[in-house]
């Protein structure tokens, strides 16, 4: 039980690291970064923030998929025997390795914005290549989807809290 408890806080703690960190990093870094005075430093202040992120983000994905991991061993009886536990479960994992990946493009478009933005432009500017107009076009979208996938896990691991009410673990049992 205590092993559980552990496991399912790191999960959670991960879950909220990636969505905080995410969240912060549209609203905050980016929105910081684009108030720079000298165009030239927008894009790199905020590349190098997010290459600051980048380690602790990564950390946060490995230890969110070993606890999950540990989480799923712990619970495989209520997997197998609970009505709606197993679904549940793949949903979830499916949504956060959708999530991972996003994560990871966005990660490998910033790159590829960094390399290729050397007027500094945060936003695509009149006589920018296609190339880094795209990437940054993408890169809008991607900062907001970011966030909206690590939520949608955060509420999908309170729905696996809920299935654990005495009550809900019963009602699931005797379908």
């Amino acid at each position: 039980m205590a092993g559980n408890l552990v496991a399912r806080s790191i999960h959670d703690l991960t879950a909220g690291a990636w969505f905080g960190g995410s969240l912060m990093g549209a609203i905050g870094l980016n929105g910081a970064a684009a108030e720079a005075k000298d165009p030239a430093e927008r894009t790199r202040l905020s590349s190098l923030g997010w290459k600051k992120w980048a380690p602790f983000q990564t950390a946060a994905f490995g230890a969110h998929f070993l606890s999950g991991l540990a989480v799923m061993w712990e619970n495989k009886g209520r997997m197998a025997k609970q009505d709606g536990v197993a679904r549940l479960t793949v949903y979830k994992s499916i949504v956060t390795l959708a999530g991972a990946a996003v994560s990871l493009y966005a990660g490998l478009q910033g790159a590829k914005v960094d390399k290729l933005a050397s007027e500094g432009a945060t936003e695509p500017k009149p006589g920018a290549s296609e190339e880094l107009r795209a990437a940054q076009q993408q890169l809008k979208i991607l900062q907001w989807a970011i966030p909206v996938f690590a939520g949608w896990v955060i509420v999908l691991g309170a729905k696996h809290g809920e299935m654990q009410r005495p009550k809900n673990v019963f009602k699931g049992l005797a379908r």
